[in-house]
């Protein structure tokens, strides 16, 4: 199979071939995008990300093999120009917690409660991050890319990445005070 590179190249004289490109990303975007802003955003972000990528092909720097963190990088600058939408979004989702088979009802109220109120807690501490800041996060904690395609992505140099990185870590867990995910998460009925 053809990597990216030599993909996107072809597509610049065959455009159908830029099928591919989507075929292979698509649903690593559309999750990236649905976790930002929501699933109905995402399904027209997605879209414009791939148009856009589309009418930048012939910029492609053909030494990136893999397509995928410069198309996270244009889908970070989608949200970009979706910020209100995007503040909006997570404070309505805030009230979203996933469905878990407990033991017992009691059980499972006292685990809702938790989620809840630590999906609340995590929410505000992202909605207070500055936007260059969260998306360092969300690309590194969601999209498990490295500090290396996080800066292809945004076109930062790494340095700022893991800058970026340990400040929003720093500040998330400011807001989080004494409250530690992890082990709220690990003693979860749910998760045993």
């Amino acid at each position: 199979m053809e990597d990216d590179a030599t993909v996107i190249g072809k597509s610049a004289q065959e455009p159908e071939e830029f099928a591919a490109i989507f075929d292979r990303h698509a649903s690593h975007i559309h999750r990236y995008l649905a976790r930002r802003l929501g699933r109905e955003a995402a399904d027209d972000l997605v879209a414009e990300t791939f148009l856009t990528a589309f009418r930048k092909r012939r910029q492609y720097d053909p030494r990136r093999r893999d397509a995928r963190p410069w198309l996270y990088g244009i889908a970070t600058n989608l949200v970009g120009q979706h910020r209100r939408d995007e503040l909006r979004e997570y404070r309505l989702r805030q009230v979203l917690v996933a469905e878990r088979d407990e033991a017992s009802p009691a059980d499972q109220v006292a685990a809702d409660v938790t989620a809840q109120a630590l999906h609340r807690l995590l929410t505000e501490a992202l909605a207070a991050l500055s936007p260059g800041d969260r998306d360092v996060l969300l690309l590194i904690a969601w999209e498990g890319l490295t500090y290396e395609e996080v800066a292809t992505a945004l076109g930062i140099p790494v340095g700022t990445v893991r800058s970026r990185l340990n400040r929003a870590r720093r500040k998330v867990r400011e807001t989080l005070g004494e409250t530690d995910p992890s082990t709220t998460i690990e003693e979860s009925p749910s998760n045993g």
